[in-house]
């Protein structure tokens, strides 16, 4: 399917849209699968290669981090000028072709590097889907479709650790070990990417807007942009809202794995069940709920898609903390899943209202300057932080020393919570149209 051999605007085809946001959603899920899968695979990683807790929290954060958060900015800057399509099949073949390669490091600094590649490649991933999700369905819908595309972090993740604990744990094959699960993972992402561009067409740019944009028209530069965006504190309010959630978001995401492993003396199979059930039942209720809730209730008023999350936020940190000091896998297992779901709740609304902030043509440059942000202050500060907590404290506590650094973590979600709700009274006067 080329784009000339489709004379009207594809998004105006209404079961097709829905193929096209699956498609989307199943890369998101191969980018999160190929990003967390090293949370569960740094049990054994840890063990052959002999890293410490800051050494993974570097593997986990900045090694993958860096790049992808400064590279997404001029990828953006390009994909609001070129075939978004294009890029997205460039990037997954690129950050697959590199998850696959961090199956035949040595050491440190060859696994460090490999995780820089695919960092690299997925920094061309998320701000062009934003995007095209923005112009394949109208304002109405667009906080649900991007909550259903934001499914791909839960499933994805869920998928990578089950999947990894059981090739590394020698559930399926004794021949197997967590350089295979590398390796097979980032060819399954290298065969989808040919599939996804043969079906998903461009669309045109802001064609399901209210105002509609002129394809003629000059494109904004990154300065335009920013000086749109500074007029915009709501802008802000929810970028720094959300990386700060995202610290703790993906600090656990990367933890969590060995928390259960240390504290409750657990297998990596049975480590990687129990991680994954959080991640796909918590993560998958909270994503849906948000965005379904965000959309109904700003029918009323637009400050609903800052203050439901806004909201959310500020009950995560007391069940964080529970879920860490439950005596019992089983019962930890259950309290995780209440906060997992509110910490992921701000997905849907969040990006749906990143997208009414500026015109259509600035959309994907937006979109990149908020996860330059959010992914520096998450994944890189995230995960290296609570790495970095638990090795000071493990001469104190030992095993224990990772409990104890999530629950300082967690209280960075009250601040979260703080900067929603500021943006909750700016949205109205901020939003576009």
């Amino acid at each position: 399917m080329s784009d000339a051999a489709a004379p009207m605007n594809p998004a105006e085809n209404t079961k097709y849209r829905y193929l096209v946001l699956f498609l989307l959603f199943l890369v998101y899920a191969f980018n999160f699968l190929d990003r967390q899968i090293i949370s569960i695979l740094a049990i054994p990683i840890r063990d052959e290669l002999g890293l410490n807790d800051r050494q993974l929290g570097l593997l986990g954060g900045l090694a993958f981090a860096f790049l992808y958060s400064t590279l997404g900015v001029p990828i953006a800057w390009l994909a609001d000028r070129t075939n978004r399509t294009w890029i997205i099949t460039g990037a997954l073949t690129f950050w697959s072709g590199f998850t696959a390669l961090c199956g035949f490091a040595t050491n440190f600094w060859q696994l460090f590097a490999a995780r820089v590649g695919v960092g690299i490649g997925e920094a061309g991933g998320v701000a062009p889907s934003y995007s095209l999700i923005a112009d394949y369905f109208p304002p109405k819908s667009r906080a649900r479709a991007l909550a259903v595309y934001s499914l791909g972090i839960p499933i994805g993740s869920a998928f990578g650790v089950i999947a990894g604990a059981q090739i590394a744990g020698g559930a399926i094959s004794e021949a197997l070990d967590w350089r295979a699960a590398f390796i097979i993972v980032g060819v399954a992402g290298i065969i989808i990417a040919p599939i996804f561009k043969f079906f998903v067409r461009e669309p045109v740019r802001g064609g399901l807007d209210t105002v509609p944009i002129d394809p003629a028209a000059k494109k904004p530069s990154f300065f335009q942009v920013l000086g749109v965006l500074s007029k915009k504190p709501s802008f802000w309010y929810l970028t720094f809202g959300a990386a700060c959630s995202s610290m703790m978001g993906y600090g656990v995401f990367f933890w969590l794995p060995s928390f259960f492993a240390r504290t409750f003396d657990l297998g990596i199979i049975d480590t990687g069940w129990l991680f994954g059930t959080v991640l796909f039942i918590g993560g998958t209720a909270g994503i849906v709920l948000g965005g379904v809730l965000s959309d109904w209730l700003g029918k009323r008023s637009v400050s609903a898609y800052a203050r439901v999350p806004g909201i959310a936020f500020l009950l995560t940190t007391p069940l964080y903390i529970a879920g860490v000091l439950a005596p019992t896998p089983i019962l930890s297992l259950v309290l995780f899943l209440i906060p997992t779901a509110l910490g992921l709740a701000w997905l849907g609304p969040a990006l749906s209202a990143f997208q009414h902030l500026v015109p259509p043509s600035m959309r994907t440059t937006a979109s990149s300057i908020f996860l330059l942000i959010n992914n520096l202050f998450g994944i890189a500060g995230g995960i290296y932080v609570l790495g970095e907590f638990s090795t000071l404290l493990t001469p104190s506590f030992g095993d224990e020393a990772l409990r104890y650094s999530i629950i300082l973590g967690s209280l960075i979600y009250l601040v979260a919570g703080g900067l929603f709700l500021l943006a909750s009274k700016r949205l109205e006067k901020d939003w576009e149209g």
